[in-house]
């Protein structure tokens, strides 16, 4: 334990660095160490905390700071180690309804590599993979448990805040959570931290942007991209950054149990299952899989070559032929959920209210932001049921009178709100 007097002395480095930081000098790793360990002790409080927070967004780090955040963020905290590769896929986030990693993890781990996947919670979105997978299994999950999940199944989703990796940045993210907003490089800390604290070995990050997302230009997906693969060189992983441009919700539902639902109707591979939704998760896990095929075994790189040339031909293999279900239904049942779990036991929350197109004509944009923010309105995430499901894309032609989408929620007042709000904050344009 600490002395009062070293406590001391390292609230008043930290102090000294935010300082420092806000005026845009560069900060030494026995600085941010100093920043790191005084928030994940929770010693600094939600205000310096957030001035630390805003210095990142206005002032941004050099790519040597940046490396420091992330030791830092992860020396602060505890540690998980697999042997062999560990693979992993994360998503910036950003886009309300893009729910792949439900379907990614049981493909990956479908094919025998290990991917213990620890998700956030809800930052900018109406849902985190966290807030979706606590649909269908307890995602507070304990060091012990995690071992014992993974070794069972080969992969888990739980929420990183539940162990204590990267402690800081949990605090970071509950300061920004209000403000809709982080920055570029806290993205980037933020995510790495958390790969390196999982001992991830072999990762594929999904850098969406488009006019209503996180990354607006193509230009900040490349430079973020670059800034991923200087520091997982560093940190010796193996990492691919796939850029997708992204002007609508991957997916129909919005929404904790509106997502989970739609996930899991793509491991079943039912009829009327979202196939943009199938067609994302494929290509994440498909490239994932190309990552660690060059460090696995030869005989499996042969009998991948020999029957599906590539990895995306089997994670499609996996999905279709229902091992990739299966092994959703294992990993549910290791982290304490209840099996079978299908599409058709979720129900989303009772309230609910269509909206319908006034005109007739083509669908021409789909707002994340107001999307994001009727959802909000209506409960999601802390409401499950909570959340928006879409009628309609982009491209589409309605006539008047059709249905858009359908807003959900737990109780009538949140239903209401979000309908009153609506008129100010549309989001589909005709």
């Amino acid at each position: 334990m600490d002395k009062p007097e070293e406590i001391q002395n390292e609230l008043a480095l930290a102090l000294s660095a935010i300082r420092k930081k806000l005026v845009g000098k560069s900060l030494t790793y026995k600085e941010t160490f100093a920043i790191m360990d005084t928030i994940a002790q929770k010693r600094l409080g939600d205000i310096l905390t957030t001035y630390f927070a805003a210095s990142g967004y206005s002032k941004g780090f050099s790519d040597e700071e940046i490396y420091y955040l992330t030791k830092a963020m992860v020396e602060t905290g505890d540690k998980l180690k697999f042997p062999g590769i560990v693979a992993d896929k994360h998503s910036i986030g950003g886009v309300p309804g893009t729910r792949t990693t439900l379907i990614v993890v049981p493909i990956v781990a479908a094919a025998g590599f290990m991917i213990p996947k620890s998700s956030s919670r809800a930052i900018t979105t109406p849902g985190g993979t966290a807030d979706d997978m606590e649909v269908i299994a307890p995602v507070t999950l304990t060091k012990e448990q995690i071992y014992k999940v993974v070794k069972e199944t080969n992969g888990c989703i739980v929420w990183g805040g539940s162990v204590d990796m990267a402690p800081a940045d949990d605090e970071l993210i509950k300061v920004e959570a209000p403000l809709l907003f982080e920055s570029y490089d806290k993205i980037l800390v933020s995510i790495m931290a958390k790969k390196v604290a999982f001992g991830s070995t072999h990762v594929v990050i999904d850098l969406p942007w488009g006019k209503t997302v996180k990354l607006h230009r193509l230009e900040d997906a490349r430079l973020l991209a670059r800034k991923f693969e200087i520091l997982a060189k560093k940190f010796h992983i193996k990492i691919k950054c796939l850029i997708h441009k992204t002007n609508e919700p991957v997916g129909q539902g919005i929404g904790p149990s509106l997502e989970t639902r739609d996930a899991l109707m793509v491991l079943e591979q039912t009829k009327d299952r979202p196939l943009d939704l199938e067609m994302r998760a494929l290509h994440l896990a498909g490239t994932l899989l190309d990552l660690c095929l060059p460090d696995a075994p030869k005989q499996i790189q042969d009998m991948v070559e020999k029957n599906y040339k590539n990895g995306t031909g089997w994670a499609t293999f996996l999905l279709h032929n229902g091992k990739a279900f299966d092994k959703m239904q294992e990993i549910v049942r290791a982290q304490g959920g209840k099996v079978p779990i299908r599409s058709t036991h979720i129900k989303p929350g009772i309230h609910t209210a269509a909206i319908h197109a006034h005109k007739n004509g083509t669908i021409s944009e789909i707002n994340s932001y107001n999307l994001t923010a009727i959802a909000k309105i209506l409960g999601a995430p802390h409401h499950k049921g909570a959340g928006i499901y879409l009628h309609k894309k982009i491209g589409e032609h309605v006539k008047k009178d059709e249905i858009l989408y359908t807003l959900y929620s737990e109780n009538m007042y949140n239903l209401k709100e979000a309908k009153d709000t609506l008129p100010g904050v549309p989001i589909f344009t005709i």
